[in-house]
């Protein structure tokens, strides 16, 4: 027996394989929720009831959603061009912090103005966040992996500093925290007395956006060129470095977005905590997409939803949240082991 490479995969294995791979983990993971003595059934029930049984439920998950769809989509992007970008936790930090810098008062603008301001300059740091890895990459043969991953404690520690010195709210008392945005920099609620905003609709562009990008230009033509056999694409006379960094700063760019998303639309100031592992999540939701910006959406609303639910369950049934984040993990590695299967088949 041996693996042969699928030359033109079936294309109902392509769609059914995500499918079979969350039904496998969702299997998977009911083996700790009966051993922790918790019904099952019972326990998925609440899972979908609270993340998709009601419009307010909906309205939360799609919120969650919001910015996992925009890191989702930055890591999607770099890694058609094998840019391994493991940076977009510190890129959407410092898009937070340049929006707040803009949006608590340094400006005075009228919204249409200072809204698409902040959000353009959010995105123009966290691209510029990750130029420096890419360059690094190209010049001195850097493993981003390691440049991009160390960069997000920087991040981190940069953004503690702003918050103990020039960006702490005097009125905060003693929590370090920024000045609150104000009314003019503020994303628009979409639903009333729901926290769903504009920032979905930012994210859904930019997924549409980047199809376009990456299905019908080429640009993206060359970033799949190169993502597929970099030395062929140089051969071919593709400008494989400009391709990589072209790539980089649209990846730390979608990241710096979900950052100002998070204060312009949801939060309203900056913390430390402002982001439970969004930059991190990210890579899985592109896994689970396969790398497809479409696909991100989705999968970006199913892991949210997993975590919105896994929270109400967690009250309900009496079992750890946590098993939110198993059931995410295990669904990457069965979208691992699917995409084994959708690109091989065993021969004799």
């Amino acid at each position: 027996m041996r693996l042969e490479v699928r030359a033109h995969p079936p294309r109902w294995l392509v769609v059914a394989s995500p499918v079979a791979a969350i039904l496998l983990a969702m299997a998977l993971a009911a083996i700790p929720l009966a051993l922790a003595g918790a019904d099952v059934l019972a326990a998925y029930r609440q899972m979908a009831v609270a993340s998709l049984g009601s419009p307010f439920a909906l309205t939360e998950t799609l919120t969650r959603a919001t910015p996992l769809i925009l890191t989702g989509l930055a890591a999607a992007v770099a890694f058609r061009a094998r840019l391994w970008n493991i940076g977009a936790e510190g890129q959407l930090y410092l898009g937070a912090v340049v929006a707040v810098a803009l949006g608590s008062g340094a400006l005075s603008l009228a919204p249409p103005v200072l809204i698409p301001l902040a959000l353009a300059a959010s995105a123009l740091a966290g691209a510029l966040f990750m130029l420096g890895p890419t360059w690094l990459k190209l010049r001195l043969g850097v493993d981003e992996v390691v440049t991009t991953l160390l960069l997000n404690f920087v991040a981190l520690l940069f953004v503690g500093m702003m918050l103990e010195g020039p960006m702490k709210d005097p009125m905060s008392l003693g929590w370090p925290q920024s000045a609150p945005m104000v009314d003019a920099a503020t994303l628009p609620r979409l639903i009333g007395r729901t926290r769903l905003h504009a920032g979905f609709l930012v994210a859904l562009s930019a997924a549409a956006l980047i199809w376009l990008y990456m299905e019908r230009t080429v640009w993206g033509f060359e970033t799949r060129t190169v993502g597929s056999n970099a030395r062929a694409a140089g051969f071919a006379g593709m400008p494989v470095a400009r391709v990589f960094l072209r790539t980089g700063l649209i990846s730390g760019a979608l990241a710096g977005l979900a950052g100002a998303g998070e204060v312009m639309g949801l939060k309203g100031y900056l913390t430390q905590d402002l982001s439970p592992g969004f930059g991190y999540s990210g890579i899985v939701v592109a896994m689970l997409a396969q790398l497809d910006p479409l696909g991100v959406v989705l999968a970006a609303i199913f892991v949210a939803g997993v975590f919105v639910g896994a929270d109400s369950m967690s009250r309900t049934v009496g079992v750890p949240s946590y098993i939110a984040d198993l059931v995410v993990a295990l669904s990457l590695l069965a979208m691992l082991l699917a995409g084994l299967v959708t690109r091989y088949r065993l021969r004799r």
